[in-house]
């Protein structure tokens, strides 16, 4: 059977973990061609995966333009640089695997949806967590009446206090007019889960939070604009740039400073470059920290944490059922059921588990199962196709209509206009 074809637009950090498929699996997934402005990319991505010069795009215009040459495209592009690409794909009769969020325009989303219906074409979604083994487990819990009928939902996703600073107060997705708001950018994979476990819709939404601490009130007495033109803090703060990004090791934050990775290039970017700003003199607006509470249709209720405030990254939850609760905490793994009653408690053993890294392996699973959709397309669906991504995208859309307004938003301000 020969490989399912693929197009990458977008050849940065994401798009290169998901065509890692191509390299792991050659007779599931082949790569043969490249959209992306960065030559130093494109190059990367011909190296990697050997096509030819000819199908290396400098943007996705001049991939558009001529015939389609794969059977599917990645678009992996930043939050506003999605609809577009995606939308062009499907109308040229490419099947699209898309990074999230879909769109920061609700109603492109639902557009989105619409053309993969209307191009009679698979659009799936990114949410990787749907394909965790961790998530997966917990899903088949509660469908198992492990713990009788799921009542209450409590998720927190426990930022970091780096992680936060690296990709929301100095990087890419630090405004939301150059990508989106956070509880979209950084929680849509949180909201979607809640959705699937609760296997209903939702009615209504409430959210409050804000950008409280980073920001240039409090930057200590003297902070530079850039941490290495003479911080005063420099042994004490924890976001000293250099102690992030100047480290022996290269980890995937050192590796956002600079393409060349070595120690000179690193403390070159970090001298006037994005990374090594003090976190309290950037230009980020997006919160720091947000409660969203959700109400579904099956009376299922459930409130959702996002702080940067957290020493670790992880995501830990707690499901609350007529018959027991579940408690779980992914980057370790650990899931425990109690019953009532009995009060006994099992511990849930992952033949499979991923942890953290790797999004608890929903990365690889998701291509795989992506791969699987296109084969078998019409009698295998995606589990995180456009029809199923849909609805958790606006939850997020009212989320932050809900904390810009400071009111319960009802779904139907999203769905109605639709109808």
């Amino acid at each position: 059977m020969e490989p399912i074809t693929v197009v990458l637009i977008g050849a940065g950090m994401r798009g290169m973990i998901y065509t890692r498929h191509a390299t792991d699996h050659p007779h599931e997934l082949r790569v043969v061609g490249v959209a992306d402005p960065d030559p130093d990319k494109r190059a990367r991505c011909r190296e990697v995966f050997g096509f030819d010069e000819t199908h290396a795009y400098a943007d996705w215009d001049a991939l558009f333009a001529g015939p389609r040459i794969a059977d599917a495209v990645f678009v992996c592009t930043q939050d506003r640089d999605h609809y577009e690409p995606a939308l062009r794909a499907l109308q040229a009769g490419y099947h699209v695997l898309l990074e999230k969020p879909m769109s920061p325009s609700w109603e492109e989303c639902v557009a989105l949806e619409r053309q993969a219906a209307e191009s009679d074409r698979l659009l799936a979604i990114c949410h990787v967590l749907r394909y965790s083994p961790f998530f997966r487990t917990i899903k088949q819990a509660v469908t198992d009446g492990r713990i009788g009928r799921l009542m209450s939902i409590q998720h927190n996703e426990n930022v970091g206090f780096l992680h936060y600073a690296h990709s929301y107060v100095r990087g890419k997705w630090r405004r939301s007019d150059e990508s989106s708001p956070m509880i979209l950018a950084k929680s849509c994979h949180d909201l979607d889960i809640m959705l699937w476990l609760a296997d209903s819709p939702c009615r209504s939404v409430a959210s409050y939070g804000g950008l409280s601490h980073f920001d240039e009130t409090h930057a200590p007495p003297g902070a530079p604009t850039y941490c290495l033109d003479g911080c005063p803090v420099s042994d004490t703060c924890p976001y000293y740039a250099p102690n992030t990004y100047l480290r022996q090791e290269v980890g995937w934050m050192a590796a956002s400073v600079s393409a060349d990775t070595s120690y000179a290039a690193r403390y070159a970017a970090l001298r006037k470059g994005q990374y090594g700003r003090c976190v309290y003199r950037c230009d980020n607006d997006v919160v720091d920290h947000q409660v969203v509470s959700l109400d579904f249709a099956n009376d299922v209720t459930a409130s959702f944490t996002m702080s940067a405030f957290t020493a670790h990254t992880s995501r830990t939850l707690k499901l609350m059922g007529t018959e027991g609760e579940l408690r779980a905490t992914m980057a370790s793994n650990e899931i425990e059921i109690t019953r009532f009653g009995s009060g006994r408690r099992e511990l849930v053993q992952l033949t499979d588990p991923g942890g953290h890294v790797g999004h608890g392996g929903g990365d690889a699973r998701l291509v795989r199962d992506f791969v699987r959709a296109v084969r078998q397309y019409g009698s295998h669906d995606s589990l995180t196709s456009a029809a199923a991504s849909v609805q958790s995208h606006l939850m997020a859309f009212a989320a932050e209509r809900a904390r810009l307004e400071r009111r319960v938003v009802p779904l139907s301000e999203f769905t109605a206009p639709l109808n």
